[in-house]
């Protein structure tokens, strides 16, 4: 993680080894539990009290509406449940706020607090029911540790004012798990989306305002990074609409957890359900969807919805998911919405009878928009290179957003070049890499400035996908990257490559013959 994905790894990086340092021999995926609950309930506690403390502001200025005189109905206002659910605050009751729970850390209760704790919070807020993780008493859970760790917790807004860091517990809460999906490998990567490929997406859609949409939504990452780009360009949370669903239990409550840290209200349904057996949004035409589908689902039950009606260009094999999820995004597509989503890049040249042919649908019905491959080594969970699609179906021009008509067009950008490594197998994008990629698609999409770059991206019409039979590799049309010509005849450089290459081979024959007596010199000579 860097500074380029929206953590400052002096502040995040220092807390996450102190965390790390208590976890003794707990795996990630059961430790990430412990750990992120404990940051909910530190977070929903703040929050209370702010609300409090400016309640406590309010009652006691005569100049304020909520003025009153009585010290006895100053306390019935600053516990007044009504009060804080009005300011979309959770309500806390008094013996699971923050500094209750802290001052019983030292004590071998504290599993068993804060079990309580997390249970009262449920029964008090209806739509945090069985959400919250309730098993900090368990036998296994090393106490001493525990109460340590709620230490490290409660101190984390100190730690955040040293460093300057502002919203300290949604920071960390999202640094710890990118953190987590790494620690735990391919077991990681299904609660969680690099957030620089989360970056990309939402910078190339721009959900303004509307439905936003995620079949699989993991730990909402999709869903933060949209309202982060709302409030970033002068809207407000609200502006959007968000619907998902998740398959997983436990990743289910992950994401209802972070978006409440991010009082960001949100549909994820009354449970986690199957996105293909039991779609919780039936009915819903979104305005844009972002997604990052398991890759390659082997075992998805296909073989059970042959007759389903979101399948328009052709029953998806029941082996691979790949092509039920592009359609599934396509089916939920309002007429002037936007997919982006992730895909391995099997799924772009596969010739399978079944994907070809849907691919041949969507492509002739003029769907895709663009195709971004991006550099390997993104995932927690696989090393295999993956492309962004966007898919559209509505090309026209629309002067409202300045769009040009691109019917029968679509562009593609190789970035396989691009990004860094952040450790020895992991990449990231930076964020110039992000706006670079987000700017050539929107200046595309506007006609203003875009011109086609050999070796990187290229607008592509139909016609030339036809000749290319149907494949959207973006390699396919991008060519090669134009070379700067220096000035020096081929012949020139011909002789001087051979000078060159004459020279080595001499080097080399003069170390073959240091080698060779300095064997001889320690008796192994041959």
């Amino acid at each position: 993680m860097n500074k380029q994905n929206g953590a400052n790894l002096g502040f995040e990086n220092k807390l996450w080894e102190m965390a790390d340092k208590l976890r003794g021999h707990m795996d990630a995926a059961e430790y990430k539990h412990v750990v992120l609950g404990l940051i909910f309930l530190k977070y929903i506690s703040d929050a209370f009290e702010e609300r409090r403390k400016w309640l406590m502001s309010q009652v006691t200025d005569p100049d304020s509406e909520y003025y009153v005189d009585d010290p006895k109905q100053r306390q019935a206002i600053l516990e007044d449940r009504d009060e804080y659910l009005a300011a979309n605050i959770f309500w806390v009751p008094p013996e699971t706020r923050w500094e209750s729970i802290q001052a019983q850390a030292p004590q071998p209760t504290i599993g068993r607090v804060i079990d309580e704790a997390m249970a009262a919070i449920e029964r008090e807020n209806p739509g945090l029911k069985g959400v919250l993780p309730k098993d900090y008493s368990r036998p296994t859970l090393d106490k001493t540790r525990l109460g340590e760790l709620v230490k490290l917790v409660g101190d984390i807004d100190l730690k955040a004012r040293e460093s300057g860091v502002k919203d300290p517990l949604g920071r960390v809460y999202e640094y710890f798990l990118g953190r987590f999906a790494a620690a735990e490998g391919k077991g990681g990567g299904e609660f969680y989306t690099p957030q620089c490929v989360v970056q990309l997406l939402v910078e190339m859609i721009e959900p303004y305002k509307g439905r936003v949409y995620d079949p699989c939504c993991g730990s909402g990452g999709m869903f933060v990074q949209s309202e982060k780009f709302v409030e970033e360009h002068g809207g407000k949370l609200g502006d959007i609409a968000i619907y998902g669903q998740e398959s997983n239990p436990t990743t289910w409550r992950l994401a209802k957890m972070n978006l409440a840290i991010r009082r960001i209200d949100a549909d994820l349904g009354p449970h986690h359900a199957d996105t293909f057996h039991n779609d919780l949004h039936k009915d819903l035409k979104a305005d844009y969807i972002l997604a990052n589908p398991p890759f390659n689902m082997s075992d998805w039950g296909g073989e059970r919805l042959t007759d389903d009606p979101r399948w328009k260009y052709g029953v998806p094999p029941v082996n691979n998911a790949n092509y039920a999820w592009i359609q599934h995004f396509i089916y939920h597509l309002a007429p002037n919405g936007i997919a982006g989503f992730v895909m391995a890049n099997g799924s772009l040249s596969t010739s399978t009878k079944a994907e070809l042919a849907i691919r041949k649908g969507i492509i002739e019905d003029d769907l895709v928009d663009s195709i971004v491959a991006l550099p390997g080594q993104l995932f927690y969970t696989t090393q295999i290179p993956v492309s962004l699609w966007f898919v559209t179906r509505n090309k026209k021009a629309d002067p409202r957003r300045g769009f040009r008509d691109r019917t029968g067009e679509t562009l593609f950008i190789d970035a396989r070049r691009m990004g860094h490594l952040v450790d020895r197998v992991h990449r990231e994008l930076t964020r110039e890499e992000i706006r670079q990629i987000a700017g050539v698609y929107h200046a595309w999409k506007k006609g203003e400035g875009y011109e086609d770059k050999p070796g990187w991206w290229k607008s592509a019409r139909l016609e030339e996908i036809r000749e290319h039979g149907y494949v959207l590799t973006p390699g396919r049309y991008v060519g090669a990257e134009e070379q700067e010509d220096d000035g020096v005849p081929f012949e020139e450089k011909m002789a001087e490559l051979t000078a060159k290459l004459y020279e080595q081979f001499m080097e080399d024959r003069q170390l073959e013959a240091e080698i060779k007596k300095n064997l001889e010199v320690l008796g192994y000579g041959g």
